[in-house]
């Protein structure tokens, strides 16, 4: 009798998340894009971070691109990943000069330590609490000794399961975090915090940490 392989069974949040963002993608592209540009403390963030990283970097959820084209104007050489496919494409229409592809941040496409620097900007936002721990230590697999870490999260202690979005039905759960258990995860996975940013945000408490691969 020939043996047949496994299914391999996608995590469920990674499912909802795909097919939710793919739903919103164009009203959040016209919602939220444009706010960047009223945002300067994350824009300083992202120049300090800038000046910090030698060599490739990736902007895991990247979503439209519009950080990605931001740091690329900052002399960086970026590659956009994001797990929804309709914003891959969005990104590639109104970025057509710049690499974006489909991927997760669960487990990226990349040799180990090709990057010198890694951005997730309020796109760990839906990842499950006990999945950090591995989410953080392949994004210091993929990192340079050295390379550096950039992320922007959501802050509190809480799991949310909004039923609309943007306009749309959706079907993720979103997740607030504290600050100091994320920076405890990282030095876990491997990595030295180097600077910790509180902010308002327009809806939730903000945070920024940075880090350094080590």
């Amino acid at each position: 009798m020939p043996l047949t392989s496994p299914t391999v069974t996608e995590p469920s949040f990674l499912t909802t998340t795909r097919e939710s963002y793919d739903t919103v993608a164009e009203d959040y592209v016209a919602r939220v894009g444009p706010l960047f540009e009223q945002e300067p403390i994350s824009r300083a963030m992202l120049a300090a971070f800038a000046e910090q990283v030698r060599g490739p970097v990736v902007d895991v959820g990247c979503g439209p691109g519009h950080v990605t084209a931001h740091l690329v104007s900052l002399g960086l050489d970026v590659t956009g990943v994001d797990l929804s496919p309709k914003m891959i494409e969005i990104a590639r229409r109104r970025h057509p000069e710049l690499r974006f592809f489909v991927g997760s941040m669960t487990a990226l496409d990349l040799p180990d330590g090709e990057l010198g620097g890694l951005v997730a900007w309020w796109s760990i936002f839906h990842l499950p609490p006990e999945v950090l721990p591995a989410v953080f230590t392949e994004f210091r697999r993929v990192l340079a000794p050295g390379g550096r870490l950039l992320l922007g999260f959501h802050v509190g202690d809480e799991r949310l399961s909004p039923k609309t979005a943007y306009g749309h039905p959706v079907t993720y759960d979103a997740y607030l975090l504290e600050p100091g258990r994320v920076a405890d995860l990282l030095e876990r996975a491997g990595f030295e915090v180097s600077a910790r940013l509180a902010m308002e945000g327009r809806k939730l408490p903000q945070a920024c940490l940075a880090a350094r691969a080590v």
